[in-house]
């Protein structure tokens, strides 16, 4: 391979204009520019859930604070961890965080990042963000997947001076920020219609919601109703639920969050399509044309009620049904009883359901639209470092 193959593809495709002459980037082991630390051995008859001494860092604190626990005795100050910290879980997944939950140790099975001199801590996160998923890729099909310091170490790639690092580390960070701004957004957006959704229908118990549009407070009570009352069609599909084709006509229905393509259809109209097993039971799908439906999707047809006002309705009610209605076992389903008897309260006047419909529509229209903007900034910033960083497989083209 000549040099010039070889710096070619030392450079990155996208480079700011201050570094584009500053020639081609080192190829490094990473052992050579971090240390990586591995956690301690903490002794587990010393946890607690008191809040008493220092929390400690386990693997699972990384991603989630469903149950902290705190250590009492005394440590060495070496595992003491700050925010701003970079860590890297060494079990299961290997996606590094930067720590933001206040001093707390490092626990084993948890590493740490320390950069030598000349070196960016937050670049070296966004390059590590990269390799580590590389790695947890070749280990995927282990049972468990392990990281050791010396997977971390040996990655060999190229890395610019500095100056270069804090570039790029920057660039990232202010995308970092504005993606954890519009995800801060949409979060906001989904409890405002959780909270309107409570208010909207009545409590268990009432037969009037807390929330009422105005021209409606005279209309009196809620009709109890079943759901096999105003739904005059329940049925399920007939097919597997791999019977999809690419490319095909018609939509195909499972009891996943996404449709599939067919190439016939044995439903015709709207439809309310609920998946009936699986990791999304419950999931409501709202149709209207020609389609087809796995044997374990139940199809809701001609309809005494406004199919907009039941929807929101079912998405409600239906989750805390399934709770107490459903069958366990390998993958958890519904029987056609837990939809076509479960009760409902619906106003009388149709008005009314389409004035709550729409709202509720509106709502899931900005909900849609700023979840396609963060979307679209995750897709981006894959792009921008894709462009940023070089790729060792081009060096030999």
């Amino acid at each position: 391979m000549s040099n010039k193959a070889q710096k070619r593809g030392l450079i990155p495709k996208l480079r700011f204009p201050e570094f584009r002459g500053a020639g081609a980037w080192e190829e490094k082991t990473l052992g050579e520019v971090i240390t990586f630390q591995a956690g301690f051995p903490f002794d587990s008859a010393s946890f607690t859930e008191e809040r008493d001494g220092l929390r400690l860092i386990r693997n699972r604190d990384l991603k989630s604070d469903d149950k902290i626990i705190f250590y009492s005795r005394s440590f060495d100050e070496k595992f003491v961890v700050n925010d701003g910290d970079v860590l890297v879980g060494m079990d299961g997944d290997f996606t590094p965080c930067v720590w933001g939950k206040g001093k707390a140790l490092l626990n084993q099975r948890v590493g740490r990042i320390l950069p030598h001199s000349n070196n960016s801590l937050r670049f070296l996160f966004y390059f590590l963000a990269a390799h580590l998923r590389a790695i947890e890729e070749v280990t995927a099909r282990t049972t468990v997947k392990h990281l050791s310091h010396s997977d971390v170490e040996r990655i060999c790639e190229p890395l610019p001076a500095l100056p270069e690092q804090q570039k790029i580390a920057d660039c990232l960070a202010s995308l970092d920020a504005r993606i954890t701004l519009e995800a801060q957004k949409l979060d906001t957006l989904k409890t405002h219609k959780k909270g309107l959704m409570q208010q909207l229908f009545p409590a268990e118990g009432e037969t009037l919601p807390k929330l009422r549009f105005p021209e409606f407070r005279d209309a009196g009570e809620w009709e109890p109703r079943l759901l096999g009352e105003v739904v005059k069609s329940v049925k399920t599909g007939k097919l597997d639920a791999n019977a999809m084709v690419e490319n095909g006509q018609y939509r195909f229905y499972t009891c996943a969050k996404n449709h599939y393509q067919i190439d016939h259809y044995a439903f015709e109209g709207e439809a309310l399509l609920i998946a009936g097993n699986g990791a999304y039971l419950g999931y409501i799908h709202h149709y209207v044309g020609k389609f087809n439906a796995y044997q374990r999707t139940y199809v809701l047809q001609n309809f005494e009620t406004n199919v907009g006002f039941l929807k929101c309705l079912l998405d409600r009610y239906l989750p805390s049904r399934i709770l107490l209605e459903k069958k366990d076992g390998n993958t958890p389903y519904i029987v056609l009883s837990t939809i076509t008897e479960m009760p409902l309260l619906i106003p009388k006047n149709e008005d009314e359901q389409q004035k709550i419909a729409d709202c509720l529509a509106s709502l899931d229209d900005l909900i849609t639209a700023q979840s396609q903007k963060l979307a679209t900034l995750k897709t981006h910033k894959k792009g921008l470092l894709q462009q940023l960083f070089p790729v060792m497989d081009e060096v030999v083209a």
